[in-house]
């Protein structure tokens, strides 16, 4: 077994602490990442508060992870020693069921396995994630980094890059389309980010006055305040696509009514208690509300490779280990531009 360093939850209402723990010795096709960055997902402050019912602890979080290949099994064709390689939301899947073979591997219909609070195919122990100083997976789920990119800036692209990036591409995000993007955060920054480099024509939604001139540097064309009614009216029915990146319960409903007919709206943000719409709103403009998750793993590696090409990584704040808490709270605050990262050669060494 391997010796590993991390921080973990020991129930939904402590603080994260140091925690020592154990990963599997390496498969033959097993890559081992020595972890240089981590970012830090709203999802995870919702699993470490059992907020969505399903945590197991101790629980060690983390699926935005870029680090050093330091060992790679005898089968390993992918990767050597020294590279850079990346780490999402997932570490494995069933690869057999319909969504795996298509290439869905997030669609698992068995559940793929999560970097985190999953459940390891191979040793049936529960996944720890990347708050920690290492981490191995199947190379099949570890990906390559484009070597001009930022190392810090990328780890975000492995959950809230593909998060956004995914549903822009699959409902075919382009030239000569109106673009809205509801919420200037983790998410909402990149999704910002991708459908401008796409060519669209992008509309920005915040509730903060303060993140205008930010919005503009990133690419929208516009910013709406989306609690002025004034401010709104003008932009009703004149929308082919609005990615909704809000992880706070809001309505929704004033969003759909955006929508030209047949124009689609996709929720990507994970509100922990139910929203609510009205179906006369569907129906009157046969508009669609719709869902996604993440990439599968061809989709990500195209997506690292599209950042690659266009230059695009988060926009981040780097932090040690030892903040985590408060920046879980600053996270809540929408207190942070736009994605915090961990350090984690600030990880005690004992």
């Amino acid at each position: 077994m391997i010796q590993s360093r991390g921080y973990a939850a020991q129930e939904a209402r402590a603080r994260l602490a140091p925690f020592t723990f154990e990963r599997r010795d390496p498969r033959p096709h097993d890559v081992v990442i020595e972890i240089q960055y981590c970012g830090v997902c709203h999802s995870d402050i919702h699993q470490v508060r059992n907020e969505w019912n399903e945590a197991v602890y101790p629980l060690v979080p983390g699926h935005e992870i870029v680090g050093r290949v330091i060992g790679v099994g005898d089968a390993v064709k992918k990767f050597k020693i020294g590279d850079t390689g990346g780490i999402g939301v997932m570490v494995d899947s069933c690869r057999t069921c319909g969504s795996c073979i298509a290439g869905l591997e997030q669609y698992c219909e068995t559940g793929a396995v999560l970097t985190y609070n999953g459940r390891d195919l191979h040793t049936g122990e529960i996944t720890f994630g990347g708050y920690s100083n290492n981490i191995v997976a199947d190379q099949d789920f570890v990906f390559r980094i484009p070597r001009q990119l930022d190392a810090a800036g990328v780890a975000p692209l492995l959950c809230a890059g593909i998060t956004t990036y995914s549903p822009l591409r699959h409902w075919k995000v382009g030239q000569g389309q109106r673009v809205g993007v509801v919420g200037l955060g983790g998410l909402g920054h990149m999704g910002l980010k991708f459908a401008h480099s796409l060519g669209a024509y992008v509309v920005q939604f915040t509730t903060s006055p303060n993140k205008k001139e930010d919005a503009l540097r990133l690419g929208a064309d516009e910013v709406v305040l989306s609690k002025d009614s004034g401010a709104m009216k003008p932009h009703a029915a004149s929308f082919d696509f609005i990615l909704d990146t809000v992880s706070a319960p809001h309505d929704i409903d004033t969003f759909l009514s955006l929508l030209k007919r047949d124009g689609t709206m996709v929720l990507v943000g994970l509100p922990d208690r139910p929203l609510t719409i009205q179906p006369a709103i569907l129906s009157g403009k046969r508009v669609a509300l719709t869902g996604s998750s993440i990439g599968g793993v061809r989709e990500t590696q195209q997506m690292l490779d599209y950042c690659g090409e266009k230059g695009i990584v988060s926009d981040i704040e780097m932090i040690p280990i030892q903040q985590i808490d408060e920046a879980f709270e600053r996270v809540l605050k929408s207190d942070v531009k736009y994605r915090f990262v961990i350090d984690m050669a600030s990880l005690p060494k004992q």
